[in-house]
């Protein structure tokens, strides 16, 4: 299993799943549990459709696999252009892959090719986000800012650096705007001292998910992609969290925080987590400059075996139909409010000292000493303790350290979010009491 600890391997027990339904799944001793996660943020709209099964049983009897490299089907067609028509800007070229890492990668793959093709090797740099999260691959590994992923891997890289995590903390004592003139500066002066003729990309999240749904200031996107076009910076979004629905929006990274990307990448709603899919969208203008007349004779040989598979993109345009169907989008919006008021309701408990919500994510950060200027082991442990007391009470939340992660399925209602909010609250509460009574 992924994150295992290896002097437990073989020992350690997960519970079991057996089924599910909208957004609860029941374990194997027939224990139902509201899916606080969302899966891994992609259970968009819920367990137990109809829809996605039939899908993917027809289109497994129509065609169930095509070569990539030497035809094309009629799902990923429709697919390509239906992502196409919801994207920003000029954003209509669409690449699909397996998931998330792997649309990543692409598009650092192709940021290589790209800057090869105009005759600049030397401008490869890649710069990322302290507490970003982009996959699992060697090179997106590598561009993860979470420390915690590091450990006994070889991932530091010298193609890629660091900027600072967008998370605003008002005790630090700059107001937001001071603040985001600072992330803005740092950004600058990071590629004045690299070489603005050596770096190639700013891969950014619109929100940093895993880093603990880390909302960047009202503005900063836009900041930095004017930063990006003054020295010829692909700005690629990473959309595999936000995406489809998360935060209201097919896509964020224009509607909700102001930016239109040259490449936006996605995974993980596109098909509510039924099948495996990713992919990407990338700018035409980017295109223009290494296709057509411009290509050089090149070609872009990066691609995966199940690339556009009919079945995963069968499952995909029923996703996007329900979504459609059920004015999902719509309900996300109209409740996205209420789910943050909910959450902000829990800053009442003393040990919780932030929440943060857009869209249907929130997170919610727990610290025993609200005035610690970063969480400890015992933080750590109280994280593990909510879990395993909302697990009982009925809840799956997702602990990163002390940082309770909420992103529940999109057709969560309003008398759901209320259940859900108040067996995390009480197992807050519990979870603080056996703490401090172990000492």
């Amino acid at each position: 299993m992924p994150a295992e600890e290896m002097a437990k391997l073989g020992q350690s027990q997960k519970p079991l799943l057996a089924y599910g339904d909208g957004i609860y799944v029941v374990d194997s001793e027939g224990r139902r549990l509201i899916d606080g996660p969302g899966g891994m943020w992609c259970t968009q709209i819920g367990y137990n459709r109809r829809e996605i099964a039939d899908a993917l049983a027809e289109q497994a009897l129509r065609l169930s696999y095509n070569s990539p490299w030497y035809t094309i089907n009629s799902p990923a067609s429709e697919l390509a252009e239906r992502v196409a028509k919801e994207t920003p800007g000029d954003l209509n070229r669409v690449f699909f892959t397996t998931g998330g890492s792997t649309a990543v990668d692409t598009a650092l793959r192709f940021s290589e090719y790209y800057n090869n093709v105009l005759g600049r090797p030397e401008k490869k740099q890649i710069i990322v986000r302290r507490e970003g999260y982009h996959g699992s691959t060697s090179l997106t590994a590598a561009c993860s800012g979470r420390a915690g992923n590091w450990p006994n891997f070889d991932i530091a890289s010298e193609r890629i650096t660091f900027i600072s995590s967008p998370r605003f903390r008002p005790a630090k004592g700059l107001s937001e705007a001071e603040f985001l003139d600072e992330l803005v500066q740092e950004f600058e002066q990071t590629i004045e001292r690299i070489g603005p003729e050596k770096v190639a990309v700013f891969l950014a999240e619109p929100l940093l998910a895993s880093g603990g749904v880390i909302i960047p200031p009202k503005g900063y996107h836009a900041r930095m992609k004017e930063v990006c076009e003054r020295h010829d910076i692909i700005y690629v979004s990473d959309e595999v969290v936000t995406g489809f629905g998360r935060c209201g929006e097919w896509f964020a990274s224009e509607a909700v925080f102001g930016v239109v990307p040259d490449i936006i990448t996605f995974a993980k709603g596109v098909t509510s987590g039924y099948v495996p899919l990713g992919g990407l969208a990338i700018s035409e203008q980017l295109l223009a400059r290494v296709s057509g007349a411009n290509a050089k004779g090149g070609f872009f040989t990066n691609g995966y075996t199940y690339s556009g598979h009919p079945v995963s993109c069968a499952a995909a345009i029923a996703n996007m139909d329900v979504i459609e169907k059920d004015g999902i989008l719509d309900h996300v919006r109209e409740l996205a409010p209420y789910f943050a008021e909910r959450l902000i309701e829990l800053k009442t408990l003393p040990c919780v000292v932030d929440v943060r919500a857009s869209g249907l994510v929130g997170c919610v950060e727990c610290m025993l000493d609200p005035d610690a200027d970063e969480p400890t082991a015992l933080d750590k442990r109280l994280g593990s303790l909510i879990d395993k007391h909302c697990f009982e009470l009925g809840l799956i939340v997702r602990p990163l350290g002390n940082m309770c992660v909420m992103s529940p399925p999109l057709v969560i209602t309003r008398e759901e979010v209320d259940t859900m909010v108040d067996i995390l609250r009480q197992g807050i509460v519990l979870a603080t009491e056996d703490m401090r009574t172990s000492g």
